[in-house]
């Protein structure tokens, strides 16, 4: 039941391809260290088994004591799951290749499918002040990424510039849409973001320009372009705006955040 005297949630992400490579946990890492940057509380979700988001923010799997895992399985309260990064404004939620059994652990329970929803909406999150909750989801459609999308109030696409960048949407879509008709009516599409994107190629523009003719208003304005600022920063366990604050890489996830506080 809600309860009016509760402050008004976060907004809260999904972000998804289930098609690996395609530089989703980059571009969670990325904008949640840009909506950081811009002064807002972000909590970043890690619901991938690979645990690259937490790795990519310096979380040692040693000090992972708590996970996602734990979250969904166990019952464990958001508050003690959670922990810092070294990014002021930045939390995250990590994960560990336990995640991976997960999916079939859960399929006997009966709300398997509402687990998160329930968890980021625990009273405890209030004390966090949050402003946003981004869910790094894992590159399939499986029983993780539905509860991500039942979580979330929107859904935001990374499409890399590559040739059947677009194909894999379709399925991505119909499962969006079926969440709507079953679980959460409200989820919407947030939008779609172009990524290792290369100007000088034209296949790169070719992928742009199909992306804009089929799917309008919904692909974001800013790219995210081929940068070896981007590429080199995880291995310093570190965000390209921590890494390099004034490369490309950063200035493209700086105008990418400011496009989702504006319509996110």
């Amino acid at each position: 039941m809600h309860d009016p005297s509760r402050p008004a949630g976060p907004k809260i992400i999904a972000i998804t391809n289930q098609k690996g490579g395609v530089g989703k946990t980059t571009t969670t890492i990325n904008l949640g260290a840009a909506l950081a940057e811009a002064g807002r509380r972000v909590l970043l979700v890690d619901l991938d088994p690979q645990g690259n988001a937490s790795t990519g923010l310096g979380i040692d799997p040693e000090s992972r004591r708590m996970t996602t895992y734990d979250l969904l399985l166990d019952d464990a309260p958001l508050s003690e799951v959670i922990q810092e990064t070294g990014i002021e404004n930045l939390l995250i939620a990590p994960a560990t290749t336990d995640l991976s059994s997960a999916d079939i652990e859960l399929v006997s329970n009966e709300k398997r499918s509402f687990l998160l929803h329930d968890a980021l909406r625990q009273v405890s999150v209030d004390a966090f002040g949050l402003d946003y909750i981004l869910i790094d989801c894992p590159p399939s459609l499986n029983l993780l990424t539905v509860n991500a999308m039942v979580a979330a109030h929107s859904v935001l696409v990374p499409l890399q510039s590559e040739f059947f960048a677009l194909e894999g949407l379709s399925q991505l879509m119909l499962t969006i849409r079926e969440v709507r008709q079953t679980a959460n009516p409200d989820l919407r599409i947030a939008g779609v973001v172009l990524t290792m994107y290369d100007k000088r190629n034209n296949l790169s523009r070719q992928v742009e320009a199909d992306a804009r003719e089929y799917l309008g208003q919904l692909v974001y304005k800013s790219v995210i372009p081929r940068n070896v600022r981007v590429s080199e920063a995880p291995s310093h366990a570190l965000p390209v705006l921590s890494y390099d604050p004034a490369s490309r890489g950063s200035e493209a996830y700086r105008a990418l955040a400011q496009e989702v506080l504006n319509t996110v």
